[in-house]
C-alpha cells in the first residue's frame, strides 16, 4: 500500500504540470462551461484506460522475458523524472506564461479520448514511470492495473476540480504568473525527491 501511495505522490505533480490534456480541458471550460470540461475529462480518462490495459499486459511480459529491458525502462523513467524536475525548476526563473485558447468542441469526450491516447507525456508516464512501482515477484498484471486506475482516478478528480474552479473565473485567459511559478517549483521539487528515492532503491 505504501508503494501505491508513493506512486500517487509521484504522478500528482505530473498531472498538475501543464500539457495537452490540461490545456484542452481548460479551453473547453473557457469556451463553454464546467460541464464541457468534465466531459473532456471523461474522454481523457477513457484514453488512458487503453494505455493501462496495454501496459499492464506488456510490462508483465517484459518482466518475465526481458529483465535487462525492464531495468533499462526503469532508468529511462528516472531520467525522465529528472528531466521534468529540472525543466519545472528552471521555469521558476523564466518569464513563461501559460496561454489557453478560448475554444470549444462539439464532442469533447471524443476529442479528449484522442488527446490522451496520443499525449507523449501520458505515454511516458505509463511506459517509463509506472513499471518502477511494480513488484516483480508479485502479480505484475494486477499491480499494473491498480497503478493505472490510481493514475486515472487522480486525473479525474484533479481535472474535474479544475473545471469547476476555472468555470468561476471569467474574463481571464491565462493563469497568474506568480502562482504558476509556485506550482512549477513545488512540482519540480517533488519530482526530484521521487527520482532520488527511485535511484537509491
Amino acid at each position: 500500500m505504501s508503494l501505491f501511495a508513493l506512486f500517487a505522490l509521484t504522478v500528482i505533480p505530473l498531472i498538475f504540470t501543464p500539457g495537452p490534456d490540461m490545456l484542452f480541458i481548460l479551453s473547453q471550460v473557457m469556451g463553454k462551461d464546467a460541464k464541457a470540461g468534465m466531459m473532456a475529462t471523461v474522454g481523457i480518462c477513457l484514453g488512458y484506460l487503453v494505455h493501462s490495459v496495454l501496459v499492464a499486459l506488456g510490462i508483465a511480459a517484459i518482466i518475465v522475458s526481458f529483465p535487462l529491458l525492464f531495468e533499462t525502462i526503469r532508468w529511462i523513467g528516472i531520467a525522465y523524472l529528472l528531466f521534468l524536475a529540472f525543466g519545472l525548476l528552471k521555469s521558476v526563473f523564466s518569464n513563461k506564461k501559460l496561454a489557453i485558447e478560448n475554444t470549444s468542441t462539439s464532442n469533447p469526450i471524443q476529442k479528449g479520448f484522442f488527446t490522451a491516447l496520443l499525449n507523449p507525456k501520458g505515454i511516458l508516464i505509463y511506459f517509463a514511470i509506472l513499471p518502477q512501482f511494480i513488484n516483480k515477484s508479485g502479480d505484475t498484471v494486477t499491480q499494473g492495473l491498480i497503478l493505472s486506475f490510481i493514475f486515472i482516478g487522480l486525473i479525474f478528480v484533479v481535472y474535474c476540480s479544475l473545471s469547476l474552479i476555472f468555470a468561476k473565473i471569467t474574463q481571464k485567459t491565462q493563469i497568474d504568473e506568480r502562482k504558476q511559478k509556485w506550482i512549477d517549483g513545488g512540482s519540480g521539487s517533488l519530482l526530484m525527491l521521487a527520482a532520488t528515492w527511485l535511484i537509491i532503491q
